[in-house]
């Protein structure tokens, strides 16, 4: 739903509610009890419903997500010249959607998830407005591997992998998110903050659309 669309029905209201405010008369015919009825509910609740839906989609952009300060640094962590980063390798090789790459492995994440989830996400509008916010992000639940699985759940790269198959049971640990991806010796480097901002921007990849913008 286009922002012009959303502007349209605005435009529409306002229009409608100082035709009524001139020509008070015309709120005393049954036509004119429907305009009212239209422009004081029905339009302003389709604009505020085409609005949320709008803004919804907008808030899984990457540039959304980075677009808080305390994000700075998790963009940066996508440019990382490291393919041992996982989020830098994926990001960088188009392995997801660069224009979803944060709602692409956090699909769990505040208004996207769960009652408890979108609780949490009120919390973090507390925090970036009124509260402290802390030097280090962490995930209030350890990383789920479904996040991963969505992509390379039947993929022949992870079934045939021979990590994978180390034993009888492993892949059927790490399908039924017993064993996580993220265990150490496997796919353990992640965002790595801490060490992203020792990182000077000349050691950050240059190539791509994205990486040239920023």
């Amino acid at each position: 739903m286009s922002m012009f669309l959303i502007s349209g029905v605005i435009a529409i209201v306002i229009a409608t509610l100082l035709l009524l405010e001139f020509k008070p008369a015309l709120a005393q015919e049954q036509g004119g009890k429907i305009l009212a009825f239209a422009a004081m509910f029905l339009l302003p609740t389709a604009a505020m419903v085409m609005g949320s839906a709008e803004h919804l989609e907008r808030s899984k952009q990457t540039e959304f997500c980075l677009s808080c300060h305390p994000m700075h640094d998790y963009g940066r962590s996508l440019l990382v010249d490291d393919k041992e980063f996982v989020p830098a390798n994926h990001f960088q090789n188009k392995r997801i959607s660069r224009d979803q790459a944060c709602f692409t492995c956090h699909t769990d994440y505040t208004m996207y998830g769960d009652f408890s989830a979108k609780i949490r996400g009120v919390k973090h509008l507390y925090v970036q407005y009124l509260g402290t916010i802390p030097d280090t992000l962490k995930l209030y639940t350890p990383y789920n591997n479904r996040e991963c699985l969505q992509c390379h759940g039947d993929a022949r790269t992870f079934e045939g992998n021979r990590h994978h198959k180390e034993t009888d049971t492993t892949l059927a640990a790490m399908k039924d998110n017993r064993l996580s991806c993220l265990t150490s010796g496997c796919h353990d480097v992640i965002h790595n903050i801490r060490e992203v901002r020792q990182m000077k921007d000349d050691e950050l990849w240059k190539g791509g659309v994205y990486a040239k913008a920023h």
